[in-house]
């Protein structure tokens, strides 16, 4: 279905610029698949390859053996929807407002609202992401690609922005909700508009992996662009019995146990030991495989870029603190690193060089020109202007090669429910400097040697916090970003 107001459609395209074709890795005769893989709420440290004990991915961790591995990978924001959005758009969330996760409380509800004796109002934010938008799809769309979606969208209130006119095909289970929170939630009957329910108790990432892997099959013969955004492992916490008794035991055989620290007036989980989480995780891992199994099963291995990654950081300190994220800081909805830094990996059998990993800080808008460059359909000069991301290719091509880029900014002007305060945040050069609206205050850390944020160097590196400090309001301003205001 076609976007009403569409801004950026081929035809204009064409019309207006060239269109310039990169055959960086493209094959002559057929053009790469591209699998994006997005999990919810899943952890920098959730899985076997990245330093969990107690969660068994055996499909990811050897996804990462093959491919290469990014540890030093960003989202765009430390919520939901905005990192959705900067992948769709390559942009910086807080260019177009995209600031918080759609369907948050806007600031004129939240005199009845849980932050209603805070002392900012947080910004306005847009609740949709704009059909303006040339989305990652659409650019994959008008080369002729299959496009498909199947899972979470969480980018618009009303049908109107979901993905089937968002450049989309085919869409399986994408609308307003960010969790299953219809029917019977992770089981069927999901009473998802979006998707007919299964047999009674089918769980919903192995239906969603089965989606996807019928569609790799009914298109092998045709370039595809498939984005399979598991609702896992978001809340609520489900899990099947079966998986559910099994990290039980493996807990008790592990003499695990709940620990928290204090995180302002949070408290935040330091073991990973939740059994019902843990069946989560494994599940989600299982239906990677069942999807990386079609790709083997109908021969597309050797044409096929994978992505796997997470839309922000593992849930640790509020709504039920399932997972921890230590050595990082927090989690999910704080701008410390355990709420934006996620596991990041790509693979590409033949093309990449498996089994590396890549200490590059990367983030999520680089998706946008890295997929167009290495599928080869190519970008006019317009879209590379509107750009924040940066190609990877340099980095996919020659290990050793680094990837040119500036500063790293995050724009966060609201409440987070998991604790979070408003601020804004840059990090260049291993540096990374917090400015947080509330109370005026700044703290600076060096993450190479502290990557727990543990140490405020502000008092002591004044110039340096002055310098990047400058660097971040400058480029606030320049995105002409909405902050929060005192109450009055």
């Amino acid at each position: 279905m076609p976007k009403s107001g569409k801004i950026l459609g081929l035809s204009i395209i064409i019309g207006l610029w060239s269109f310039q074709y990169h055959p960086i890795y493209a094959q002559n005769e057929q053009q790469p698949n591209v699998l994006f893989i997005l999990v919810d709420d899943f952890g920098w440290t959730d899985s076997g390859i990245y330093g969990s004990k107690f969660y068994e991915t055996p499909h990811i961790d050897n996804l990462a053996r093959t491919g290469m591995k990014f540890n030093n990978a960003y989202t765009a924001s430390p919520v939901c929807s905005p990192t959705r959005a900067s992948i769709m758009t390559g942009k910086y969330p807080s260019k177009d407002f995209y600031t918080d996760w759609f369907g948050a409380p806007q600031p004129w509800n939240f005199e009845n609202h849980w932050t209603k004796n805070k002392p900012l109002i947080p910004a306005v934010y847009s609740p949709n992401m704009a059909l303006e938008e040339y989305t990652l799809a659409e650019a994959f769309k008008d080369a002729g690609y299959s496009t498909f979606f199947a899972g979470k969208w969480h980018l618009g209130e009303t049908e109107e922005y979901w993905p089937e006119n968002q450049g989309f095909d085919f869409n399986i289970g994408g609308n307003n909700k960010g969790a299953p929170s219809t029917g019977n939630k992770y089981f069927s009957p999901y009473g998802n508009p979006q998707m007919e329910d299964g047999p009674e108790g089918e769980y919903l990432p192995f239906r969603l992996a089965k989606e996807t892997a019928s569609f790799i099959k009914s298109h092998k013969d045709k370039p595809f662009f498939a984005y399979l955004s598991f609702y896992s492992v978001h809340t609520p916490l489900m899990t099947t019995e079966e998986l559910e008794l099994k990290y039980l035991r493996k807990r008790a055989k592990l003499n695990l146990t709940d620990q928290f620290e204090p995180e302002y007036a949070n408290m935040n989980r330091t073991t990973q030991a939740h059994a019902i989480y843990g069946g989560m995780v494994e599940a989600m891992d299982n239906a990677v495989g069942l999807v990386l199994e079609s790709l083997e099963k109908n021969n597309l291995l050797d044409n096929t870029i994978i992505i796997f990654f997470s839309d922000n950081g593992g849930l640790s300190t509020a709504e039920g603190s399932p997972t921890s994220n230590l050595p990082l800081r927090a989690g999910k909805g704080w701008l410390y690193e355990g709420g934006i830094r996620v596991p990041l990996i790509i693979s590409w059998k033949g093309k990449i060089v498996g089994g590396l990993e890549k200490e590059n800080p990367v983030i999520s808008m680089d998706f946008y020109p890295t997929l167009l460059e290495l599928a080869g359909i190519g970008k006019t000069s317009k879209i590379n202007e509107l750009l924040d991301g940066v190609s990877l290719v340099p980095v996919l091509k020659d290990p050793g090669a680094a990837i040119s880029r500036k500063a790293l900014y995050w724009h966060y002007p609201h409440y987070g429910n998991q604790g979070g305060n408003p601020g804004s945040v840059i990090q260049e050069n291993g540096w990374k400097l917090m400015y947080f609206y509330e109370d005026d205050r700044t703290e600076l850390y060096y993450l190479p040697q502290d990557i727990g944020e543990q140490h405020n160097l502000a008092p002591s590196e004044r110039e340096k916090a002055a310098e990047l400090k400058n660097k971040l309001m400058d480029w606030l301003q320049e995105t002409q970003a909405r902050f929060p205001e005192k109450r009055k």
